[in-house]
C-alpha cells in the first residue's frame, strides 16, 4: 500500500520536459510509482488527494543560504520551506558555527558576534536559540540530525578553521606556520569525513567581524587557499564556494586567477555569489563570466549564482545595513547617534558621502545613491506623520531640498530609526532581457537568496514562488518547465545530490504542489518571532498547496505541519562527485 497518492496533477518533473498529467504515489519516503501519461495508479493508498489543475514539481534547491543557526530554533527553515524549498545549502561565505576549539570557550562568543555583524543575525537569537554544545564539525551536524524539516548540507567555513588553529592571531594578518597549516588541513579533512560539502571562504572587503576587523579568511594567502582546495579533491561529493571583493561588481585579474586556480586544484566546481545584472552596466556580465570560460580550459568549473527576482531590501541610517558598505560611509554611520545626525546634517559631509557613493570604487553599491527613488517605510515621530509610503523625490520637491538632504532630515526626526526602501534602478525591460540571456549560460545558476541572514534587512527566500509566478503570469521570460529545471535539477546536478531534483520513480519524494493561477510571494513584512523577540522580514507563500520532504507532508496551505522529516545531507553519502577534470 502506498503512503500517499496524488491524483491528476500536471507533473513538471525537473528535466525541462513538457508537463504531463499523471498520478504519483509516495511510499517510504520515495516516489514509488508514476502513472503513464494520462493513466492512473490502481494501488491502494493510506491517503489520497485530487490535484486536478495543479502543478506537481520536485522540491526546490536553494544553493546559497545561511540557515546554520536558525535551524536550531526554527527547524522548518521558514520562510524557505513555505515557498517550496526542500533542500538548502548552508555554511557559505567562509562562515560556519564549527569547528570550535575546546581549549578556547570564548571562541563561541567571537563566532556569534561575527555572525551577527557579517550576516545580520540577531545576537540575542544566536545566544539563546542554539545550544552551542559542539566542538567538531561532525558534532555540529549531529546536533541537527533528526530535528529539521528540510534537507540541509553544509560547507565548512574557512574562518572557523583559521580561528580554531590560530586563535586571535587568525585576524591579525599573520600567515599560518607550516605546522598550523597542517593542523588546519587535518581539521578540514575531519570535517569532510564527517560530511561537510566542501570549503567556503571569503576575501571580500565587506566582511568584518564583531570587532570591525577583517574576518579570518581575508588574511589567507593564495598558498593557504590552494592547499585547502587540493584537500577538497581527496573527498567524494565535494565543492568549493568563495567570495571576493569583485563579486559585488567586477573581478580583478588576480581574483580571476585565484578562482581558476582553486577550482582546477580541487577538480571541483566553485560557485560564487552574486552576479548582479543591469543593462546600465553592460560590461559587467561578460567580465564576471571570464573566470568560467578560463576555468573550463584549466580543468575546473566556476558557476555564478544570480537571482531571478529583485529582492526588496530595507535600509536605515540607524542600524548596520548595505549603506554602511559604501566606501567612506561606514565611519560616519558608526558614530553614536547624536554625532551621526550632526555629521549627516553637515553639507560638506553629505557632499563627500554622495561623491564616494557615486564613485567607481563604490561598485555595485552605486545603485544605492539614487536617494530620490527611496520610499519611506515605518516612521516614529510626529514630524514624519503621513510620510510612510511616499517617495523621497516628491517630498524633497515640496520642501525645496535635494533628495539626500531631505532623507537625512526625515531620518533625524526619528533618531535615525526610519525604515527606507530603495526602489530598484534595474527594473527596466532591457535589464530583464539581459537576465534572460544570461540565464542561458551553462555556468550561471539561479540562487543567492542568503536566506537565514540579514534577517531584518532583506527577504530573498521567496525567490522561488515569485519567479514561477512571473514565468506563468508576468514577464514569461522562460517556460514553466525550464523555470522548474532551473530551481530543481540544475542545482541538484551542481551539488551532485543523489536522487533528488527530479520527479522520477525511486527518487526521494521531495515535492511541491501548487496552483498555477495563484503561485506568488506576499509582501515582505517585519515580524518579531525570533528568540528574544528579535525582528525579521517574512513573506507569505501564495498558491502553494503542499510541500513534502522525504515523502512527509511538511507544509499545507502555507502552514507547517510540525513534522521534521529533513535529513542532514553528508558528502559522499548523499552527494556524488561532480568532477571537472
Amino acid at each position: 500500500m502506498l503512503d500517499h497518492l496524488i491524483r491528476g496533477a500536471t507533473v513538471v518533473d525537473g528535466t525541462g520536459a513538457p508537463g504531463y498529467v499523471a498520478d504519483v504515489g509516495i511510499k517510504d519516503g520515495r516516489i514509488a510509482v508514476i502513472a503513464e501519461p494520462g493513466g492512473t495508479v490502481a494501488e491502494d493508498a493510506a491517503t489520497t488527494e485530487d490535484a486536478t489543475g495543479h502543478i506537481l514539481t520536485p522540491g526546490f534547491v536553494d544553493p546559497h543560504t545561511h540557515y546554520d543557526a536558525q535551524l536550531f530554533w526554527d527547524p522548518y527553515a521558514t520562510p524557505s520551506l513555505n515557498h517550496g524549498v526542500t533542500t538548502v545549502a548552508g555554511g557559505n561565505c567562509g562562515f560556519t558555527l564549527a569547528p570550535l576549539n575546546p581549549d578556547r570557550p570564548e571562541d563561541a562568543d567571537y563566532t556569534r558576534r561575527m555572525m551577527s555583524k557579517v550576516e545580520g543575525m540577531s545576537l540575542v537569537a544566536l545566544e539563546e536559540g542554539a545550544p552551542w554544545n559542539w566542538h567538531t564539525f561532525g558534532e555540529y551536524l549531529d546536533a541537527l540530525e533528526g530535528r529539521i524539516a528540510v534537507n540541509a548540507g553544509f560547507m565548512v567555513g574557512h574562518c572557523a578553521l583559521r580561528r580554531h588553529v590560530m586563535g586571535p592571531g587568525a585576524t591579525g594578518g599573520a600567515q599560518p606556520t607550516p605546522a598550523q597549516l597542517d593542523d588546519m588541513l587535518r581539521l578540514f579533512h575531519d570535517a569532510m569525513d564527517a560530511g561537510a560539502w566542501g570549503l567556503s571562504t571569503t576575501q571580500s572587503s565587506t566582511h568584518s567581524d564583531g570587532d570591525g576587523r577583517p574576518v579570518a579568511s581575508r588574511h589567507a594567502g593564495p598558498d593557504e587557499l590552494l592547499a585547502l582546495a587540493r584537500a577538497v579533491a581527496e573527498h567524494e561529493g565535494t565543492q568549493l564556494e568563495a567570495i571576493v571583493a569583485g563579486c559585488l561588481d567586477q573581478f580583478s585579474d588576480d581574483e580571476i586567477d585565484l578562482f581558476v586556480e582553486m577550482s582546477a586544484a580541487a577538480g571541483r566546481p566553485l560557485n560564487w555569489n552574486v552576479l548582479t545584472i543591469d543593462a546600465a552596466v553592460p560590461e559587467r556580465v561578460p567580465r564576471q563570466l571570464i573566470p568560467s570560460e578560463r576555468a573550463r580550459k584549466a580543468g575546473g568549473r566556476i558557476v555564478a549564482l544570480t537571482m531571478p527576482i529583485l529582492t526588496p531590501m530595507n535600509m536605515s541610517l540607524g542600524t548596520f545595513c548595505a549603506l554602511n558598505l559604501i566606501p567612506g560611509w561606514g565611519e560616519i554611520l558608526a558614530l553614536p547617534v547624536p554625532e551621526r545626525i550632526a555629521g549627516l546634517r553637515d553639507p560638506d559631509v553629505r557632499a563627500e558621502m554622495l561623491r564616494r557613493a557615486d564613485s567607481r570604487e563604490a561598485g555595485v553599491f552605486r545603485r544605492l545613491a539614487h536617494f530620490g527613488r527611496y520610499v519611506i517605510g515605518d516612521t516614529y515621530s510626529d514630524e514624519n506623520k503621513g510620510l510612510t509610503g511616499r517617495v523621497v523625490r516628491d517630498i524633497a520637491a515640496e520642501r525645496g531640498q535635494d533628495p539626500f538632504h531631505c532623507l537625512v532630515e526625515i531620518c533625524a526626526n526619528d533618531d535615525l530609526r526610519t525604515v527606507l526602501w530603495p526602489m530598484p534602478t534595474d527594473n527596466d525591460p532591457d535589464s530583464w532581457e539581459l537576465r534572460r540571456q544570461t540565464w542561458e549560460h551553462e555556468d550561471v545558476l539561479l540562487g543567492g537568496s542568503d536566506a537565514g541572514a540579514h534577517l531584518d534587512r532583506m527577504c530573498g527566500a521567496p525567490y522561488t514562488t515569485r519567479f514561477i509566478g512571473d514565468c506563468l503570469r508576468g514577464r514569461k521570460l522562460v517556460s514553466l518547465e525550464q523555470a522548474i529545471k532551473m530551481l530543481t535539477d540544475d542545482p541538484a546536478q551542481l551539488f551532485g545530490l543523489r536522487e533528488r531534483g527530479r520527479i522520477a520513480e525511486g527518487y526521494h519524494a521531495d515535492l511541491v504542489l501548487f496552483d498555477p493561477e495563484k503561485i506568488d510571494a506576499g509582501k515582505a513584512t517585519l515580524v518579531h518571532d525570533l528568540p528574544g523577540d528579535s525582528p525579521r522580514l517574512d513573506s507569505k507563500a501564495i498558491g502553494i498547496n503542499a510541500v513534502w520532504v522525504n515523502g512527509v507532508e511538511s507544509i499545507r496551505e502555507d502552514v507547517v505541519t510540525g513534522a521534521v522529516p529533513g535529513k542532514v545531507l553528508r558528502s559522499g553519502q548523499d552527494t556524488r562527485t561532480v568532477s571537472t577534470r
